[in-house]
């Protein structure tokens, strides 16, 4: 048994989230560059079981699919093909960047600090995974 390790993948920017060994809470990990995300997990998984991915999927208000999927798809599938062995889960993406944002502000951010698209990223991904947690608790 492992960890579970979400995304919110972006065009440049990809924020991860990670689960505590229960898979009760979801945690902030890192927003990496795209790039840097494949060698960063590389040596977490070496470190940390991880038993799934979870990825972001980015629809609009009306539920088709948003553009930023042309972005998403092929981050999914280098994961896929850089660690076979870990399935990958899609949790609909809709609103965490505004629901992020609010957070952030609730949680007594100040501004400076809630202009960070690098710190809005991962707190995205921790509510991609907090939510997904709490899906299959019902």
């Amino acid at each position: 048994m492992g960890r579970i390790v979400a995304f919110d993948a972006g065009k440049k920017r990809v924020g991860i989230a990670v689960t505590d060994r229960e898979k009760i809470i979801a945690n902030g990990l890192t927003t990496l560059a795209v790039n840097e995300v494949l060698p960063f997990l590389s040596d977490y998984t070496l470190k940390e079981p991880v038993e799934l991915f979870v990825l972001g999927f980015a629809r609009q208000t009306n539920g088709d699919e948003s553009e930023s999927m042309k972005y998403i798809r092929p981050f999914a599938q280098s994961l896929k093909n850089k660690f076979p062995n870990i399935p990958i889960e899609w949790m609909d993406e809709r609103f965490t960047s505004q629901i992020a944002f609010k957070s952030m502000i609730d949680g007594g951010l100040k501004k400076k600090a809630r202009s960070d698209k690098a710190m809005i990223d991962k707190v995205s991904a921790t509510i991609i995974l907090q939510s997904y947690l709490e899906s299959k608790i019902r």
